[in-house]
């Protein structure tokens, strides 16, 4: 298990999505997935998206990636659940106050996301 990010780095949202993550798990009967890994620091996440006429009904995410790469996931999963593929793929970042060298951690769910809807 990852050491606790020290306090007062991260936002409060990134630390309660870290601690106790609302859609971390596996999907079963997943109709679209993708993983990935950031070969700079060793995040790897996988994204599970079932997509039930035209619309993603469920999202989950598994992996082992940092604080900030696991809160992404996990507000990246709940953003799309409800969304066609094509609007979810539009999602192209997130509000996040980390430091530049900590941007591919925030993205890489991103990444995947795309990957795991390409036609």
């Amino acid at each position: 298990m990852s050491p606790a990010p020290p306090a007062g780095l991260y936002s409060d949202v990134i630390r309660e999505r870290w601690r106790r993550p609302r859609f971390r798990g596996e999907l079963p009967d997943a109709t679209a997935v993708a993983e990935d890994v950031n070969p700079l620091c060793g995040d790897r996440v996988r994204m599970m998206m079932r997509v039930n006429d035209g619309l993603i009904t469920a999202a989950r995410f598994a992996g082992d990636s940092c604080a900030i790469c696991t809160a992404s996931a996990d507000v990246v999963s709940e953003s799309i659940e409800g969304k066609s593929p094509g609007e979810a793929t539009k999602l192209t970042s997130l509000q996040t106050d980390v430091r530049p060298t900590r941007l591919r951690c925030v993205t890489l769910p991103l990444t995947v996301l795309q990957q795991a809807l390409q036609p």
